[in-house]
């Protein structure tokens, strides 16, 4: 014999599967209690829980959040103190070059004033000098007469002071 299996056998098979709910619904609490039981067992096994686990590495990154925090303040405050540091410095520096540049220029002022008066000191013996040429040639040019000759003859002290007071000693080297 054959079996002509129609589409009232599929529904006389949920209608078997529904006349039995309860059984249905114990198997289906039983499998869901058996999962949440092995992950239970599985946690105590293991020790850790993802909870304890996201608040310990919570925590922890708390902790490190602060502690980078902290390190940046203070590298920020020694910044600022390097920083002022090298800005005092520099002023430093500025007032010291300033004040070289004022002792500069206090030097070459000098160095002209003198410079100047070699100039003038220089223009002053060169006069002399001719007024003395001129006053030997003309001395020279005129006939000595008897007073002069007695006066050139005779060797006299105060002369010799006179010319030497007006001399300058010699320089001596260093």
């Amino acid at each position: 014999m054959i079996e002509v299996i129609s589409g009232d056998g599929r529904a006389n098979g949920i209608a078997r599967i529904g006349a039995q709910p309860i059984a249905l619904a114990a198997a289906t609490l039983v499998v869901i209690l058996v999962g949440v039981g092995s992950i239970v067992l599985w946690r105590a096994y293991t020790g850790t829980s993802p909870e304890q686990d996201r608040t310990t590495s919570a925590r922890l990154l708390q902790v490190r959040t602060v502690q980078a925090s902290e390190q940046l303040v203070e590298k920020t405050r020694s910044l600022e103190v390097s920083q002022q540091e090298s800005i005092d410095q520099l002023q430093v520096v500025q007032d010291q070059l300033q004040t070289v540049r004022r002792l500069l220029a206090a030097q070459q002022s000098d160095g002209k004033r003198l410079s100047e008066q070699v100039a003038t000191l220089t223009g002053a013996i060169d006069a002399l000098r001719q007024s003395f040429a001129s006053a030997q040639s003309a001395e020279a040019s005129s006939p000595p007469s008897a007073r002069n000759t007695s006066i050139r003859s005779r060797p006299s002290p105060i002369k010799g002071r006179v010319l030497g007071a007006h001399r300058k000693p010699p320089k001596s080297p260093g």
